[in-house]
């Protein structure tokens, strides 16, 4: 279950810039569209796995899931973008990664009602939810610019290995040993490698898949560290909380859930706040509070 699960978090890793790239060439809201779409098929797929030989099935599944939502989600981000004027950004933003983190939330307390009935249900009742998002797409029908140009293709293959093989051997590196021989083979020779070589290849392409220029700002460069630290940090921490709910306080997978939810309240709560990153009054006020009280809550 463990690899189904890194399945998936590895190929929206490392097709994740493929995505948008992909995205800013052929249409936001095309590529919102085939993302549900490939991420409802593989759900539904999951759903019906034989028995026999399960475990294979539902890691390439779960990796085509994956790619969905790295097809999906930088498109459907860019589109919350474009459809809002500078100064509404913030207001914008909020509820959306608000909404977003709500519903993974709750999300484990409607698995633990499903499995009362099935455990293959788990992955149909991403149908309904893909139905309701392509008629809202299709209602809505979001108009946003987007330029044809040709696809770096070799850029995407170098940053698919590099960030495959990196994040593959960190997530084996439990088996393997921290120390081994593998994991630095892995991660560090090759996958970090591959990462520079792509970062050097980009700056001499013509139309890279990734335009490196954007980090020449510092307060780009800037936001974006702060934005990777945090990241680094919460993904393990959302995963960590859950399992110590249930694992260490003893509580039913529903009732974890909870807690969960009381953390993406947050995302709500300060969206005012937030509208001072867009208008450009005090840019970097609303950062301080927030950073400072995740700190203190980690720390606590």
């Amino acid at each position: 279950m463990q690899r189904a699960v890194n399945s998936c978090l590895l190929a929206m890793a490392a097709l994740f810039a493929f995505g948008g790239r992909l995205a800013d060439t052929v249409g936001h809201r095309r590529m919102v569209t085939l993302g549900v779409v490939v991420f409802a098929a593989a759900s539904a797929l999951c759903g019906l796995t034989p028995k026999g030989g399960a475990e294979g099935w539902l890691i390439a599944l779960r990796a085509l899931r994956g790619a969905g939502g790295a097809l999906m989600y930088p498109a459907a981000l860019a589109i919350v973008v474009n459809s809002y004027a500078l100064q509404e950004r913030g207001k914008a933003l909020a509820p959306f990664f608000g909404i977003a983190g709500g519903l993974t939330a709750v999300r484990p307390i409607l698995d633990g009602w499903l499995t009362q009935w099935t455990r293959r249900a788990i992955s149909w009742v991403d149908i309904p939810v893909a139905v309701v998002a392509l008629v809202l797409i299709e209602m809505a029908r979001p108009h946003t610019p987007h330029r044809p140009a040709p696809m770096d293709h070799r850029g995407l293959a170098l940053i698919v290995a590099g960030v495959g093989l990196s994040i593959f051997g960190f997530q084996q590196s439990y088996r393997w040993g921290r120390h081994s021989a593998a994991t630095w083979l892995c991660t560090v020779v090759v996958g970090l490698m591959l990462l520079v070589v792509f970062v050097l290849t980009e700056r001499r392409t013509a139309h890279p898949l990734l335009d490196l220029d954007l980090f020449r700002g510092w307060a780009f460069l800037v936001q974006n560290i702060v934005l990777g630290v945090a990241m680094a940090a919460f993904v393990p921490m959302f995963f960590f909380t859950s399992v110590y709910a249930e694992v260490a306080l003893g509580k039913k997978a529903s009732a974890a859930s909870l807690d969960l939810l009381y953390f993406f309240l947050g995302f709500v709560v300060p969206r005012r706040s937030a509208d001072g990153c867009s208008t450009g009054s005090a840019p970097n006020a609303p950062w301080y509070w927030p950073a400072s009280a995740t700190s203190c809550g980690r720390t606590g």
